[in-house]
């Protein structure tokens, strides 16, 4: 990859790859989350993320929501624990617009008192329905199992309480703590020329204040398992068991990211897909997922079932951990383990919108960005014995938690 990396002297970072294409994609990533969160302000990230489409100092609403849509573009917005993300799709012809609109709704929000109202019913309706899909909702529940009391553990969304005592002063604060400039990555994918992007790049996020902060302290998780049954309306019983498991910079991430793909990944001939649904037709819906963040990770089981399959379940998922941690892969299926990642991560490659936001994470949380090349290299060093190895370490039966809804 051929790519162009900047940073201005405030501190904000430029990744753009240059590639054939109509369409281009854009965004601006915050190392900002929801565990930046205090306890008052559970749920504010993801609150702000909504108000960032409610108006600047030169557009109100519509225009905002008009700006890209007019010609055919996408402008979206997420937040996840620990960052938060700004991103738009369109056509590369409007790419100074999509630039200028993404910095205009960072930087120059005003956040309106009466939209600020109208938002908290929209956000405490998204809660509720979140709320009635027991299928994700216990995967919240269980990071708050695993992290107990601490901020990491709490849900993204918060809660109707939480969300009900947001103030304009509330926003502003958070934003001034959380949104420092050397925490943020402009990462772009198009057919866009480098001169120009770096133009661009200058008109539109170098007079931008300078506000610095340290990266987020490493911390020491306080963890204990723990197994609890909840009593839920649902028809089927879900379940989810896990660990803690390794940080984003930890040299055994690639290794765990192989053995849970194949145990849960997305193919369908994973371990537990093969085992629980296709040989005995207990479970629709099963996965395992490992979730790595900056000073910590999560390793998880998921699947829902009725109620007369869930014991023989979570026999047959224990019994596929434990072949994990017992026998180590011969040669062929380790082999065909790396080229099934391989093969994911080529794809991922060729969507360029995911390609752009990967792009702006690999420079926002490691400084540098491995080529596809770098990336197969570190797949094919990993060995049987390593997989061995972290299956004994993550899988170890006293570690996991279980989360029961029934």
């Amino acid at each position: 990859m051929d790519l162009l990396i900047n940073t201005l002297e405030n501190g904000i970072r430029l990744v753009h790859l240059r590639i054939p294409g109509m369409v281009a994609h854009c965004g601006l990533i915050i190392n900002t989350g929801s565990r930046d969160e205090t306890t008052q302000e559970h749920g504010i990230a993801h609150f702000i993320e909504h108000m960032l489409f409610k108006g600047t100092k030169k557009r109100k609403a519509y225009h905002i929501l008009s700006r890209l849509e007019d010609v055919g573009g996408e402008l979206n917005a997420y937040t996840t624990k620990e960052e938060t993300a700004i991103h738009a799709s369109f056509l590369k012809e409007d790419y100074t617009r999509a630039i200028e609109l993404i910095s205009d709704i960072t930087f120059h929000s005003v956040f309106p008192e009466k939209e600020i109202e109208k938002e908290k019913d929209v956000v405490i309706e998204e809660i509720n329905s979140y709320l009635d899909n027991p299928s994700e909702l216990i995967f919240d529940d269980f990071e708050e199992l695993i992290f107990a009391n601490q901020p990491i553990g709490r849900n993204i969304l918060g809660t109707p309480e939480s969300v009900k005592s947001f103030s304009q002063k509330k926003i502003c604060d958070f934003i001034s703590s959380n949104y420092n400039t050397n925490q943020m990555v402009f990462c772009s994918v198009g057919n866009i020329p480098d001169e120009k992007i770096l133009k661009l790049f200058r008109t539109h996020f170098a007079d931008i204040v300078t506000e610095k902060r340290a990266d987020r302290i490493n911390r020491t998780w306080l963890y204990k398992p723990a197994s609890i049954t909840k009593k839920m309306d649902t028809y089927q019983n879900h379940f989810i068991m896990g660990n803690l498991a390794y940080d984003l910079k930890d040299k055994r991430r690639m290794g765990m990211f192989l053995l849970n793909n194949i145990l849960g990944g997305q193919g369908l001939n994973s371990r537990l897909n093969l085992s629980l649904r296709e040989k005995h037709g207990f479970a629709y819906n099963v996965e395992s997922s490992y979730n790595p963040y900056c000073d910590t990770g999560i390793f998880s089981i998921y699947f829902g079932t009725d109620n007369q399959y869930l014991n023989k379940s979570i026999l047959i998922a224990m019994a596929e951990l434990k072949k994990l941690r017992t026998s180590k892969l011969g040669s062929i299926q380790l082999s065909k383990a790396k080229n099934q990642i391989k093969g994911y991560l080529a794809r991922g490659y060729e969507n360029h919108e995911s390609l752009m936001l990967s792009l702006g994470k690999s420079l926002l949380f490691f400084n540098k960005i491995d080529t596809i090349e770098d990336l197969c290299k570190k797949i094919d060093a990993v060995t049987a014995s390593e997989l061995l190895e972290t299956a004994n370490d993550v899988f170890e039966p006293s570690k996991m938690s279980t989360l029961i809804y029934k």
